[in-house]
């Protein structure tokens, strides 16, 4: 296995781990769970919100799961530079968190809507890991 395969399997395992919390534990405030939105937990139960919610995790977690068949199929199947610009595909992804999700997120934090408080300075560290993860395993096999 070579550097690109490893990087983009550690991001499928951990990806999978996210799309198991969602499907079967989506009040867990671990990973990716939404019991960290304190609204959630207010609504999961409410007959008139409770399919829609559900169905909005669902779909995250159905998008989740393209990213992973399609990273497995990339590590298997995939030549050198397919997993190279795999990826670039991914960093520029993740990076797409800082356009809408990241401001959403840290005014909710800041206006006491997620629980525990500070859960957008963990969650941006997550994904600063996926992106400088990814630009080391880039650079290293560029080299």
């Amino acid at each position: 296995m070579n550097i690109l395969q490893v990087g983009i399997l550690i991001f499928v395992i951990i990806e999978s781990l996210n799309v198991l919390m969602l499907y079967f534990i989506p009040e867990s405030k671990k990973g990716n769970g939404v019991g960290v939105f304190n609204v959630y937990m207010e609504i999961k139960d409410d007959d008139k919100y409770k399919d829609f919610v559900g169905y909005l995790i669902n779909w995250v977690a159905g998008a989740k799961l393209i990213f992973i068949m399609i990273g497995i199929v990339v590590i298997v199947f995939g030549n050198h530079n397919t997993q190279l610009f795999t990826v670039v595909a991914l960093i520029l992804s993740i990076v797409s968190f800082y356009w809408k999700l990241y401001p959403a997120i840290k005014k909710m934090d800041l206006d006491n809507h997620i629980s525990p408080s500070g859960y957008h300075k963990t969650l941006n560290m997550m994904i600063m890991s996926f992106i400088v993860g990814f630009l080391v395993i880039f650079v290293i096999a560029l080299l």
